[in-house]
């Protein structure tokens, strides 16, 4: 099962990775190989020097189609292992694509457009922050073939989505676009270019204070996780790291005094 150039990461100099998935004659529907190959390419991220910000991104008509069920098979009993194995952590495979964005030390902003189905769309929610077109074609699709989204879905929309509508879309696997996506807390941004402002939000991103960056995206992921007490601990605890860089707390004031605003007597 080859996995090579499934996943392509390019590493610019001020940081910023372009992750693409690279099935585009499939849509970058999820075979094993798919699976296999987004896994590998979370790891390497979470190693890489310099890294910044990931703009992820899918080549071709669409960012992922969800899975590709012509490539699946059933295996005899005796050879599937149970979807309640923990093989990545705290998740299994199919779980690993989507929750490794949000295992990404720095921010992950997906470009998400053509179509963003079920699968892909458990991955989309993994990001930080999601930019898609206003005509994407979305969909919790699970239920269609009689099943539960099991890919992270449940975790990433804590927080994003309303609790009725979520409902609504898992029960129906009703499709819905972009600009609904946005409405209903599943996109950040909707624009005709979600590339273009992707790359503009990673850029912006990738000028600030990396240390200051992964460190506000861990309170990020435990502000849905932890009670406030303990929040408060790790907002100190955070901020107590990222002074005691050699000469912080002088950076911080001179920037502070280079960017207050100037008052005038009337």
């Amino acid at each position: 099962m080859s996995t090579e150039n499934r996943v392509t990461i390019d590493l610019a100099d001020n940081g910023v990775a372009q992750v693409r998935f690279n099935r585009p004659d499939k849509m970058n529907a999820l075979d094993p190989a798919q699976f296999e190959a987004i896994i590998e390419a979370g790891e390497k991220l979470r190693e890489m020097r310099g890294l910044r910000v990931v703009v992820l991104a899918g080549e071709g008509r669409a960012f992922c189609a969800g899975l590709d069920i012509s490539s699946f098979t059933a295996a005899p009993d005796g050879e599937r292992k149970p979807l309640t194995e923990r093989t990545h952590g705290n998740a299994n495979t199919f779980q690993e694509v989507a929750m490794t964005w949000r295992k990404c030390p720095v921010p992950v902003i997906a470009a998400v457009h053509g179509v963003c189905f079920g699968g892909g769309l458990q991955i989309a929610s993994g990001a930080d922050i999601r930019v898609v077109h206003p005509a994407t074609r979305m969909a919790i699709m699970e239920m269609k073939w009689g099943l539960v989204p099991d890919m992270g879905g449940y975790h990433l929309w804590r927080g994003n989505v309303r609790d009725d509508v979520l409902r609504e879309l898992v029960y129906t696997n009703r499709e819905f676009s972009g600009e609904e996506a946005k409405e209903y807390g599943l996109a950040t941004h909707v624009t005709e270019n979600p590339l273009g402002k992707a790359n503009d939000i990673a850029n912006e991103i990738a000028n600030r204070n990396p240390e200051a960056i992964r460190g506000a995206k861990r309170l990020s992921d435990a502000m849905l996780e932890k009670s406030g007490d303990e929040i408060l601990m790790e907002e100190s605890v955070e901020q107590a790291g990222v002074m005691r860089r050699p000469n912080q707390i002088e950076a911080v004031m001179a920037g502070m005094q280079k960017r207050a605003p100037k008052f005038t007597d009337a």
